[in-house]
């Protein structure tokens, strides 16, 4: 990718997934490559079929996405921006198709029970799909007239489907969190708020956690998430995944790293990027 490119962005699912609609939010000039997995965006990107790669990490409904935090730090690569994706679901038919014909629905096992009041109301039943978007798809070339799909609106724009109901999820705070990965990098303080993103491994003493997490409380700094994880198949080795508010740069982040160090085996950077301002905006 030169400068007067615009990135090509892997993600997973068929085109017009939520994946998707965070890189139309984060880079509205990225190419999008879809990927079938998430592992399968990191190889588009080491195997230098795409620039960028964006992978969701936590939703507010279902917490952190599975295998994802496994995958970022074998990835190689490095966190550069956050974006969230409200989720909102629209259903959708082939054109022409009206409300009152739908009988059943299908979406990804997800997002099924994220639409159930609106579905039962109208009496219609529904099924799993492996993804959504690929399900409107699916429907664009050949589906019945009594069927429709759940998805984002950006999906039915992309097939050629109409939006028959939009915005029929039960809760109205469901937020993904999406991160966009490069193979590099950057220091560089790009915001007024930055975020770093961090794995670690304790040592195996007594309160090695306790310690470990004492610099970031003696500091001010605030640790927006911390999660634990197994390696190898093995429960005496875990590695924690962890948010912190600021820069490494920052005197007291720079302390509380220090501090952090005694204590670990293992300390990796993933990421240091802007704050993105809808973090402070989502109700759980």
């Amino acid at each position: 990718m030169t400068a007067n490119q615009p990135p090509r962005i892997a993600f997973q699912g068929a085109l017009g997934a939520y994946s998707h609609e965070a890189c139309l939010q984060a880079r509205p000039d990225g190419i999008p490559v879809p990927c079938t997995t998430f592992e399968g965006v990191l190889r588009a990107v080491r195997e230098d079929r795409a620039d960028l790669a964006m992978l969701p990490v936590e939703n507010t409904t279902y917490g952190r996405v599975a295998d994802i935090h496994r995958l970022l730090p074998e990835s190689g690569m490095h966190i550069i921006h956050e974006t969230f994706v409200r989720v909102r679901i629209a259903l959708m038919a082939r054109p022409g198709v009206t409300l009152d014909q739908i009988k059943h629905v299908r979406a990804h096992l997800v997002l099924l029970p994220q639409a159930r009041s609106y579905l039962t109301e109208h009496g219609i039943t529904s099924e799993p799909a492996a993804d959504s978007a690929g399900a409107a798809q699916e429907l664009a070339a050949s589906g019945p007239d009594h069927e429709g799909v759940l998805a984002s609106s950006v999906a039915a724009k992309i097939h050629g489907l109409d939006v028959l109901a939009d915005g029929i999820e039960d809760l109205d705070h469901n937020t993904t969190r999406f991160l966009l990965m490069g193979k590099d990098i950057d220091l560089t303080r790009r915001g007024e708020k930055m975020m770093t993103t961090f794995v670690f491994e304790v040592r195996n003493i007594p309160a090695a956690l306790y310690k470990a997490m004492g610099g970031f409380a003696t500091n001010g700094v605030n640790m927006t998430k911390l999660e634990s994880y197994m390696v190898g198949g093995s429960f005496t080795a875990t590695q924690f995944y962890a948010d912190i508010e600021g820069h490494p740069d920052d005197p007291p982040v720079q302390r509380a790293l220090e501090e952090l160090g005694y204590f670990t085996n293992m300390l990796d950077i993933l990421g240091v990027y802007p704050a993105h301002p809808g973090r402070w905006d989502i109700k759980a």
